[in-house]
This record gives C-alpha cells, sequence and structure tokens, in this order.
C-alpha cells in the first residue's frame, strides 16, 4: 500500500461505512476512497476484497453464508451448501433471481462446534438438517 499512514489507518472505516450504508462497494466508492485518502485505488480494492464480509458487488436483503474452512468441511458443511442449492435454485456466490437470498462462502463463521451451519445475515443457526433449513428459509421475506 502507498505511503499515505493516515489515509491506510481510515481506510477500513470507511469501507465499513460504504458497505452498511449501500450493501456492497461500488466501484465508485472504491476511487472516492481512493481519492479523499490519497491511496491507490488498487490498494482500496485490495483491502474491500480481502474482508469475505465485504462485497464489491451487489447482494441479496439477505445473505447466507457458509464455512469454507477444514474444520466445517470435515462437519458435512458441503453437504449444508448442496442442500441450501437445493431449497433456492443457486450456488455459491449467486443470489436469487427475485434478490431475495445471495449464498456465499466464507473462510469461518465461528459456529464449528455447531456444524452444520449457516449464518443468515447477523443470525447463526446450527445443527442443520434439509428439514430445518427449508423452514428456516421460508421464515425470511
Amino acid at each position: 500500500m502507498g505511503r499515505n499512514k493516515e489515509g491506510r489507518d481510515a481506510l477500513l472505516g470507511m469501507i465499513k461505512e460504504a458497505q452498511a450504508r449501500s450493501g456492497f462497494i461500488s466501484e465508485e466508492a472504491i476511487s472516492d476512497m481512493a481519492v479523499s485518502l490519497g491511496l491507490c485505488v488498487s490498494d482500496v480494492y485490495g483491502v474491500a476484497t480481502f474482508y469475505s464480509f465485504v462485497s464489491t458487488r451487489p447482494l441479496g436483503r439477505h445473505i447466507i453464508r457458509i464455512c469454507k474452512s477444514v474444520p466445517c468441511c470435515m462437519k458435512e458443511a458441503e453437504t449444508l451448501a448442496s442442500w441450501i442449492g437445493k431449497e433456492l435454485g443457486i450456488g455459491p456466490g449467486e443470489t436469487t433471481a427475485d434478490g431475495r437470498f445471495s449464498f456465499e462462502l466464507t473462510n469461518c463463521i465461528g459456529a464449528c462446534d455447531q456444524a452444520p451451519a449457516m449464518l443468515i445475515d447477523d443470525e447463526v443457526y446450527g445443527r442443520l438438517t434439509s428439514e430445518r433449513i427449508s423452514e428456516i428459509l421460508t421464515s425470511y421475506d
């Protein structure tokens, strides 16, 4: 990253604010942050894409996250991803046509002890079965 320490120090806060405001970090927002902080666009983009809970593309109203790390994969995370894919008709990295759900794989949701588990928005659901997933998903608008 460039030599502008103050800009680097302020960057993550700006990214979090933009994500909260718009739901994602647009190319325009990345460019604006770079200019206002005196950083390269590539530096801002690199930070924005490093964090798995930050998105550089629009997402659905509800974001489903499944852990893709080894411990969770050993506890049926792949089966969970398959169940969700069947239920919603989308795969990881996709959003339903109605914009209701986005399905993401991430490095950790902090629920390995409840595997298989998923995170929808900020809510953790653990010890899941295909039937329970159906019930949970229908509870979201």
